[in-house]
C-alpha cells in the first residue's frame, strides 16, 4: 500500500509527518509530537516491539552531540565533555548531515553535547534542520536562554527545548551539576514559562525522593517533566556506585511511574523496571541500532547514545554519509538479529525487561547476555561481584574545572568559551 493511501486511511492531515517502513508506515505529528503507527491488520504479522527488534528504514530520532565543549562540568556526564575537539564537523558538513536526515524522512535530532548552544553556529543550524523538515529538540543547561531567545523558540513549532536539573533544590542539583547551576536553569525556565518545554532529569540516589518536587517545578512553568536513568558511562562511571538508585528507591520510582507515567516521558530509560511486574509506559526494549543511534561531533556513529565506545562504533559519516552507516553497518545489522536471552533465560521476566540496559551492563563489565546491573530482582549483584568495569574511549573533561559558578550571557555569543 503506498503513503498516501495509508494517510487517507489512518485520516492523518496533511501536517503529519507519514514514513513507509515493512510493517506499514510511520507517523509523527510535529503538532502533538506524538509518534503512531498505520497499518492494516490483514498485514500485521506480530507485535510491533518485533518489528522494532529488527530494525527501521531510518531511525526515528537520533541523538546528535554536536559539540563536547560545556561550560559546566557534571559529574555524571556520559561523554564526559568540557573541552571543544578541534576535529569537529564544520557548518556545512553539519548541514549535509542535515539534507542526508531530511532525505531519510528522520522525524527529529535530539541535540546535546556538551553544551550545544556554545557552538556559534548553533542556532543557524537549528533554524537550517527545521527549515529542512527535520525537528529539533535540544537538552541545554540553560546558561544561553534569554528573554530574546525565548520568545523565538515560543514561536516555532518545530523545536523543544529542554532544560536539565538534577535536584529539586540547589543543593542536590549543584552538587551533581555545579555551583549555580540550579538557579541558572530556574532563570532560562522563567524565560521559557509556558512553551511546553522539557524539564529532564536524570534520577540519582540524591534526589528520588524529589520526583514529587520535580513534577510541581515543571507544571509551574507549564513544562512537561522528562525522566531518564543514570548510566555508567562517560564520568558517569565514576559517580556510579554513589549516585545510582537503590534497590529500595527502584522500587519508588517504579510505583511513582506507574501512578504518574502517563504525564511524564520516559523514553526507553526504566524498561528494567518492567520485572516488577507491569510494564511502564515507554519503548520496552533496547533501540540501539535498531530505531536510534549517535553522531558524535567528529561525525562517528554509535549504535547507543549511553555507549560512548570503540565496541559500539559503527562508522564514521564522513567516509559513507550516514545512511550508508544505517542501514550497512556490520554491527547494526548484528543488533537487528535476533536476540539469546542468555543468562537470563531461565528468568520469567525476561520478556518484560529485556534484560535491560547494553550501556549500564556494558561499562559495569558485564556481559551483555547477562542481567541488567540494576536488576530489580537481584539477579546483577551477583554478577557484579566478579565484574571489570568499563571506561569510555573519548574523555573531554576539563579537570579541576568542576563546580565553577555559571551565569546567564544576554548577549550574543561569537565564539566558544571553551
Amino acid at each position: 500500500m503506498d503513503v498516501e493511501t495509508l494517510r487517507r486511511a489512518a485520516r492523518l492531515g496533511a501536517d503529519t509527518a507519514l514514513r513507509p517502513e515493512r510493517f506499514g508506515a510511520l507517523a509523527y505529528d510535529f503538532g502533538t509530537r506524538r509518534l503512531s503507527f498505520v497499518r492494516r491488520r490483514s498485514q500485521a504479522r506480530g507485535a510491533l516491539n518485533e518489528e522494532f527488534e529488527r530494525g527501521l528504514d531510518a531511525p526515528i530520532c537520533l541523538t546528535w552531540e554536536l559539540t563536547y565543549a560545556c561550560n559546566l562540568a557534571c559529574v555524571h556526564c556520559l561523554s564526559s565533555s568540557g573541552r571543544r575537539d578541534p576535529r569537529e564537523l564544520t557548518t556545512q558538513e553539519a548541514k549535509a548531515v542535515i539534507d542526508e536526515l531530511e532525505r531519510m524522512q528522520v522525524f527529529y535530532v535530539n541535540i546535546g553535547g556538551g553544551e550545544p548552544t556554545v557552538r556559534k553556529d548553533f542556532w543557524e543550524l537549528v533554524e537550517y534542520a527545521t527549515a529542512h523538515h527535520v525537528g529539533v529538540k535540544f537538552s541545554t543547561n540553560g546558561s544561553r536562554i534569554d528573554a530574546h531567545r525565548a520568545q523565538w523558540l515560543r514561536g516555532n513549532d518545530y523545536v523543544d527545548v529542554q532544560i536539565s536539573l538534577d535536584g529539586a533544590t540547589a543543593q542536590v542539583n549543584d552538587a551533581v551539576r555545579g555551583e549555580g547551576s540550579y538557579d541558572t536553569a530556574i532563570r532560562a525556565m522563567e524565560h521559557l514559562k509556558g512553551t511546553g518545554f522539557k524539564l529532564s532529569v536524570v534520577i540519582t540516589r540524591e534526589n528520588v525522593a524529589q520526583l514529587d518536587d520535580f513534577k510541581a517545578i515543571a507544571d509551574h512553568f507549564g513544562a512537561q517533566l522528562r525522566l531518564t536513568r543514570l548510566r555508567p558511562s562517560g564520568r558517569g562511571a565514576d559517580v556510579w556506585d554513589t549516585l545510582h538508585p537503590t534497590q529500595q528507591q527502584q522500587r519508588i520510582v517504579y510505583e511513582w511511574l506507574l501512578e504518574h507515567g502517563q504525564q511524564v516521558l520516559t523514553g526507553d530509560s526504566f524498561f528494567h523496571l518492567a520485572a516488577y511486574g507491569q510494564t511502564l509506559p515507554g519503548l520496552n526494549l533496547c533501540g540501539a541500532g535498531r530505531v536510534v543511534c549517535l553522531i558524535d561531533p567528529v561525525g562517528d556513529v554509535y549504535a547507543c547514545p549511553f555507549a560512548i565506545h570503540e565496541t559500539f562504533l559503527a562508522g564514521n559519516i564522513r567516509e559513507a554519509g550516514f545512511a550508508h552507516v544505517w542501514r550497512e553497518s556490520d554491527l547494526f545489522r548484528e543488533l537487528r538479529e535476533p536476540q539469546a536471552a542468555g543468562a537470563c533465560s531461565s528468568c520469567g521476566m525476561y520478556d518484560a525487561c529485556r534484560g535491560g540496559c547494553m550501556a549500564a551492563k556494558f561499562f559495569t563489565g558485564l556481559p551483555l547476555a547477562g542481567p541488567d546491573p540494576e536488576c530489580v530482582l537481584g539477579h546483577g549483584e551477583d554478577a557484579l561481584a566478579t565484574a571489570t568495569p568499563r571506561k569510555s574511549s573519548v574523555d573531554h573533561s576539563i579537570r579541576r574545572r568542576a563546580m565553577v559558578p555559571v551565569t546567564v550571557v544576554e548577549r550574543p555569543c561569537n565564539e566558544s568559551p571553551v
